[in-house]
């Protein structure tokens, strides 16, 4: 009589003897391994919002070389001028770049390619000729980021696309709101500007983007995006950006989706979305997140298996331009 009621085991925690061949619980398909990004910089926040804020060239080649020195294998990267605002300065670039390449070769470079001011476009252009990162975002976004317009006409995004393509360098496609990812969708999935597979940035939480003021609105927002993306593609890789004030949580989120994260100062200025503290340096960031996804059971990727997850090639290529088919070199586009 206590046998049929399972006694003296009162749960077998994987099989039921009213049925056979299958687990009762099954285990989860979360992926075994997460890239971490690790971005320096931005373009969004100055010291008024962070005193730590790394600005110069000599910091932000600092704080590089300290979470590369640490096992990041993703380093995002962005320069400033001497005014602190955001740059495309190939120069600038070099500066930051070359060291991180001579001493940690084996590690991802990611940088934003996002030309904004006059000229420079062509300086994207000559950035990418010079190989200096292996993946860059196109955003495919319009909305008021903080107070300023952020938009990217659809022309823009498809041949900052095809300049990739022929580049070599691997697409990452930004979004800040669920329409981006229609955007992507119908301008650059559905025309073919872009081969699978598919490797999405997520970054809502932004001022302008969408908004997540609570944790239950964080859950069903991420949930929304993720969701969206996968009706689109789902192979798709996903990395959720740690940004605004739900930024230490949404990136812990993220981890336990099975998601990919990116980290550090670009993208939040908090160390935790119900506190005021701000964050002190990027390396900070890079032990808490590494520590998190080993307590969750999860080996972060090297460099060389997330490149060849995403069939990732070297820098290096020969752009053409899109009507006569000739080469573009460098000294054209200064």
């Amino acid at each position: 009589m206590l046998d049929s009621y399972g006694l003296p085991e009162a749960i077998d925690p994987e099989h039921t003897k009213y049925g056979h061949g299958f687990q009762v619980q099954n285990k989860w398909k979360v992926p075994d391994k997460v890239m971490i990004t690790q971005t320096i910089t931005g373009a969004f926040y100055s010291k008024r919002g962070n005193p730590n804020h790394p600005i110069s060239k000599e910091e932000i080649l600092e704080q590089s070389l300290a979470v590369a020195d640490a096992g990041a294998p993703n380093i995002h990267i962005h320069v400033r001028g001497e005014d602190g605002h955001n740059i495309l300065c190939p120069k600038t670039f070099h500066y930051v770049i070359d060291p991180v390449r001579k001493y940690y070769p084996d590690r991802i470079i990611s940088a934003c390619m996002v030309p904004f001011q006059k000229g420079e476009w062509a300086k994207m252009i000559e950035c990418l000729q010079d190989g200096l990162m292996d993946e860059t975002p196109i955003n495919t976004v319009a909305a008021f980021c903080g107070d300023t317009l952020f938009a990217k006409p659809p022309h823009v995004m498809i041949e900052k696309a095809r300049i990739l393509s022929e580049l070599n360098c691997k697409a990452q496609i930004a979004v800040y709101s669920d329409g981006d990812i229609d955007n992507a969708d119908r301008y650059l999935i559905k025309t073919g500007a872009l081969k699978p597979p598919y490797y999405w940035v997520i970054l809502p939480n932004l001022p302008g983007g969408s908004p997540m003021q609570s944790p239950k609105a964080m859950v069903e927002v991420l949930m929304h995006y993720v969701n969206r993306i996968q009706e689109i593609d789902k192979d798709s890789e996903i990395v959720v950006c740690a940004s605004g004030r739900a930024g230490t949580y949404l990136a812990s989120f993220a981890m336990l989706l099975g998601l990919n994260i990116r980290i550090g100062m670009e993208d939040t200025v908090w160390q935790y979305p119900h506190k005021d503290d701000k964050i002190k340096k990027n390396l900070d960031t890079w032990y808490q997140f590494s520590q998190m996804a080993r307590l969750l059971g999860r080996d972060i990727y090297t460099a060389e298996e997330f490149k060849k997850k995403l069939g990732m090639v070297k820098p290096g290529g020969i752009l053409r331009d899109a009507r006569t088919n000739q080469p573009v070199l460098q000294s054209m586009v200064r």
